[in-house]
């Protein structure tokens, strides 16, 4: 199977819970590589263990390695970060309207929703105003062994409901042709990663990125 360049999915880091300079350490390596498409800042532990200005800082420095090497930031769940750093936003079902943090963001930013493995929530995100709608879990995991999977059929019919896809969930190098060859040529905007690329240490980062780079070159 093969598709053009342009058809090609894009790689979708998001971030996990290092201790700040471990993170930045392993994000530029990975961005250094210029195959991260877009950052997600997922630091659900940082929000629970430090205090606001703490959080403000990190995200400062994360936001900036970002910027310096143009690649486009959402926040996980954040509209209060996001606005005040000026990037995008990613939304869990129960984290707010994609409606209303389009209003506060403006039209050009990336505003991600959760659709799980539901056409309907997909329609939903589309209609709010959404960039993208992120379905999965598309594999079992080690972390997440009985999370429910969005079912292949479920993932192909968003084809034509002109709205990005973005797929997550048990993704790594060893299993995404499996996902290629379920979706028989459905367009597939984003595959978003964590522990595949972000768990290893951090001399291995950039060879991790780059056989995701020819992964999705091949795809």
């Amino acid at each position: 199977m093969s598709t053009t360049k342009s058809n090609r999915p894009k790689l979708y880091l998001l971030t996990n819970d290092d201790e700040i300079s471990t993170l930045l350490d392993k994000l530029e390596r990975a961005l250094d590589t210029g195959v991260i498409s877009l950052l997600q800042i997922r630091r659900k532990t940082t929000l629970r263990q430090y205090d606001l200005a703490t959080v403000y800082q990190e995200t400062e420095l994360l936001v900036s390695l970002a910027d310096k090497y143009d690649v486009p930031v959402v926040m996980n769940d954040d509209l209060q970060l996001a606005s005040h750093f000026c990037t995008g936003l990613h939304l869990g079902q129960r984290d707010g309207s994609v409606a209303v943090a389009r209003e506060i963001l403006g039209k050009d930013v990336f505003i991600g929703r959760t659709c799980h493995s539901d056409i309907a929530l997909f329609k939903q995100a589309k209609k709010e105003g959404a960039t993208y709608g992120a379905m999965g879990a598309v594999f079992a995991s080690l972390t997440k062994p009985k999370v429910r999977l969005a079912p292949m059929p479920t993932l192909q019919k968003t084809a034509n409901l002109d709205l990005p896809l973005c797929v997550i969930g048990g993704i790594a190098l060893d299993n995404v042709y499996q996902l290629r060859d379920g979706l028989s040529g459905t367009p597939l905007e984003y595959i978003a990663v964590t522990a595949d690329i972000m768990s290893h240490s951090s001399d291995t980062i950039a060879a991790k990125c780059r056989a995701w780079q020819l992964k999705l070159q091949n795809w």
